[in-house]
């Protein structure tokens, strides 16, 4: 059948199973959205208060559900209010495909009304870019991208498409995306594997000494990163630590790829990781990472990082072996995939009930440090593990949490229960504030049966909050509960501890009204000083299954602890 190139648009969404787009029209696009408005009956639409908005629920879709998150907007400035969510999902790993529209082609190159060069922006922070400029290959391209986003380590991909092409017609046929592999170019990329589409096979070999390397170690610490939470590998990942009896440090992209509530679990790693996790890396004689890259904020100081131990890197992107911390030994392949072969064998040698390695000692000195930071409860101010704890206690066990980025953030990964791949949502790698109540919106629509909190502070939620528009409009209902503490207390933190308590442009004095922005925007809001308010708050927004916005007094000095300078060794805390 002969379709507009705007139609195959819609008709390979289709294929690929999308049912909800984020995305803000404009002139380059409208005629995307003209056919849009005809598939309205299988397609939702998501029209976010800002294109960075949609670039970040388009992200919280992806990383809720582990499907490819789709994302629309305009040339120009329309396309590059993308760029900080196309970063962020760039640096954690997220499979989004981002679809832009250009000036005609006759006005390429020729400084247009609202015409950059977005392909060209893109091109570092995404898997793959396409500049199209023929009708005909409008399919072919949208097939690969999505086998791109979602193929080998996941990423964000983006297409731009010129005006004139949206609005001219070819033959399309449809085709189901199991017969994609077989299909035209997408095949032949498939056949070169250039863009790391599948995970690469696993050497037998490396298993074998892997094997051998647990088996002669007294002192095995293994590191839950983000490849498990991807991979969605976290009952493979949860047999291979039991097996083995060895410690748990998570990282920031790790929670939820293994239980915070297992008792092999040590906490967080890295600048704000516990004493138990960093000790641990710090003496284990064994060092086995599972999906971690071992950035600057895990490593630290890469070159006395786990000193006394042979560490061994798991991950499905040879990029990112020796690349920070050199190993001793490295698997490349999918964490599922190597954790099955890894239990596998390790049943066959010690039997079908999983092995007797038994490694207590070790556990009992790696525990013999705090797994999370303890605050002085008595001084008449809620601390933040209070607040996260009550928050836990009352929300479903299934609440899938979304945050922005700074103290809160540490403090959320700390002390809040992260038990299963895609209930933590975090901008990790990139750190972008402003991330969350996008990111939130977008895992609400992926997961409507499920309830979803979003934790910001006060200066991160100031960048997000008209998005508090979308969730109103479109009855997403999130529950936004403001770490406020009339600061930006992460810089603030620095600030007394290094810069010798010089407080340059970190305090907030200045509105808004929380309570009332949110009445504003016809949702309820309450501000709460106390954990009996709280409880009362968070039962009401459960209750009311609506938006919600919780202003929560959070003492200004309050720190995110413990804390290791940038650079310095792993066991040299700041503050504990």
């Amino acid at each position: 059948m002969e379709l507009t190139g705007s139609q195959i648009v819609m008709e390979c969404l289709l294929e690929q199973g999308v049912d909800t787009v984020f995305g803000y029209p404009g002139g380059a696009i409208m005629p995307v959205y003209d056919a849009l408005y005809q598939y309205g009956d299988r397609i939702q639409h998501i029209l976010t208060a800002h294109e960075q908005g949609a670039s970040h629920a388009a992200d919280g879709y992806a990383r809720s559900s582990g499907r490819v998150g789709v994302c629309f907007a305009t040339s120009g400035p329309g396309a590059t209010n993308l760029v900080t969510g196309i970063a962020t999902a760039y640096m954690d790993s997220s499979p989004v495909v981002f679809i832009t529209c250009n000036v005609n082609e006759h006005l390429i190159g020729k400084d247009s009304f609202q015409e950059v060069d977005i392909v060209g922006i893109a091109m570092p922070i995404t898997k793959s870019t396409y500049l199209v400029r023929d009708v005909t290959q409008i399919a072919d391209v949208m097939r690969e991208a999505f086998a791109v986003a979602r193929g080998g380590r996941p990423g964000p991909v983006l297409i731009d498409i010129v005006r004139n092409v949206t609005l001219d017609s070819c033959e399309f046929e449809s085709l189901p995306v199991e017969e994609h592999a077989g299909s035209g170019r997408l095949a032949a990329l498939l056949r070169r594997a250039s863009h790391g589409l599948e995970a690469p096979e696993v050497d037998p070999a490396d298993i074998e000494q892997l094997l051998e390397m647990i088996g002669a170690a007294q002192k095995p610490l293994v590191i839950c990163g983000g490849g498990v939470v991807r991979a969605r590998a976290e009952e493979q990942f949860r047999e291979f630590v039991e097996m083995i009896d060895a410690p748990v440090a998570i990282t920031v992209m790790g929670g939820g790829g293994f239980t915070s509530m297992n008792p092999l679990a040590t906490g967080m790693i890295g600048m704000h990781g516990s004493q138990a996790s960093n000790h641990a890396v710090d003496r284990c004689d064994l060092l086995i990472s599972v999906g971690c890259r071992f950035s600057d904020r895990v490593g630290l100081q890469f070159n006395t990082f786990a000193q006394n131990a042979k560490i061994v890197q798991i991950d499905i992107d040879r990029a990112e072996i020796n690349k920070n911390v050199e190993t001793d030994h490295h698997i490349i392949g999918d964490a599922k995939v190597v954790l099955s072969l890894l239990n596998a064998q390790l049943r066959d040698a010690r039997g079908s009930e999983g092995g007797t390695y038994n490694h207590k000692a070790w556990k009992d000195e790696v525990f013999s440090f705090p797994t999370e930071t303890e605050y002085d409860d008595g001084n008449g101010t809620m601390t933040p593990k209070q607040v996260l704890r009550k928050m836990a206690e009352i929300l479903p066990a299934q609440t899938v949490v979304s945050t922005d980025v700074g103290q809160h953030q540490m403090w959320a990964i700390q002390h809040f229960r992260f038990c299963h791949p895609g209930q933590l949502i975090t901008s990790g790698g990139f750190g972008a504030m402003g991330f969350g109540l996008g990111a939130a919106l977008g895992a609400k629509a992926a997961n409507p049966d499920k309830t979803v909190l979003h934790i910001t502070g006060d200066g991160s939620f100031r960048m997000n909050c008209n998005e508090l528009s979308t969730e109103e409009h479109y009855n997403l209902p999130v529950i936004t509960c403001i770490f406020n503490n009339g600061t930006l207390g992460m810089v603030r933190q620095w600030q007394h501890l290094i810069f010798d308590g010089r407080y340059s442009q970190t305090t907030l004095d200045r509105g808004p009204d929380f309570v009332a922005l949110a009445n504003a925007y016809g949702l309820p809001g309450k501000r709460i000083t106390n954990l009996d308010e709280l409880e009362e708050a968070l039962t009401e927004a459960l209750d009311l299954n609506t938006g919600y916005v919780l202003d929560i007094a959070i003492d200004s000095g309050e720190m995110a602890r413990p804390m290791i300078s940038a650079g310095q060794h792993v066991t040299n805390f700041l503050i504990d």
